[in-house]
């Protein structure tokens, strides 16, 4: 698993301008002088706090050292695989970007696990929810999404992947560990504006839903990208921020 420096440039406006302001305010708000972002990519999770994390120190964890050199923060190399080897210790808050939609149940068992074990406060941000919603509509819309959301439960690295039941499932097992959980939606809404990243999502889409069975994705890309200049979708995203026993019960007191 892993996503291309240009891709993720591309997308970090979008990405911007979905968090749940609210939620992402409420993060910084508990973080500690210490934030761990898991997945980190090139610091995007980082830019989005911009002034609301003024001091802290970010552990800036990734497997891939080409993106790590653009993140800034204290890089850390290495598989999220190994859970248990994560650089949690002394740590504020975790946070993730587009991440749990990729990982597996038993994945997250194991993270929970070890949070909880530390007390620490959780903001997961833009797991997507398995919601896509395109104007003008097309015959296949639906095809095509069921499609990709049953590629999105394939194997991404971290056994087979939650995919759209990621923020649920991660919010029903951070409860179960006594967690007080809130969770807010997240779209992104792109418009004929952001054309270029409509463009790049499309071929993604498609080659998944292919991949995953539907005959109609290449038909179905070709009569999307003839609607690029005048064409919306809204790909539904979930952010949560989860807080440990005592905080919550110190924050209700």
């Amino acid at each position: 698993m892993g996503f291309s420096a240009d891709w993720l440039a591309l997308r970090e406006p979008a990405d911007h301008a979905a968090r749940d302001g609210g939620l992402l305010a409420a993060a910084a708000q508990v973080a500690g002088p210490v934030i761990v972002d898991l997945g980190c990519g090139t610091g995007s999770t980082r830019r989005a706090f911009g002034g609301l994390a003024d001091g802290a120190l970010w552990r800036m964890v990734d497997a891939d050292e080409g993106l790590l050199r653009l993140a800034g923060g204290e890089g850390h190399c290495l598989d999220l695989n190994e859970v248990e080897a994560l650089p949690l210790d002394g740590a504020g808050l975790v946070t993730a970007s587009a991440l749990f939609d990729l990982v597996s149940a038993e994945w997250v068992e194991r993270f929970v696990a070890r949070v909880a074990g530390l007390r620490l406060p959780v903001y997961a941000a833009l797991s997507y929810d398995g919601v896509m919603a395109w104007e003008p509509t097309l015959p296949e819309d639906a095809a095509v999404t069921e499609a990709f959301n049953r590629h999105q439960g394939g194997d991404k690295g971290f056994g087979p992947a939650l995919g759209p039941l990621a923020a649920d499932h991660l919010a029903a097992r951070l409860r179960a560990a006594g967690y007080a959980v809130r969770a807010a939606e997240s779209p992104w809404r792109l418009g004929p504006d952001q054309a270029a990243l409509q463009a790049e999502l499309l071929g993604g889409i498609a080659q998944a839903a292919g991949e995953a069975g539907f005959a109609g994705a290449d038909a179905w890309l070709a009569a999307r990208r003839a609607l690029l200049g005048q064409g919306e979708c809204r790909i539904g995203h979930r952010d949560l921020l989860a807080v440990p026993p005592a905080m919550a019960a110190s924050e209700g007191g």
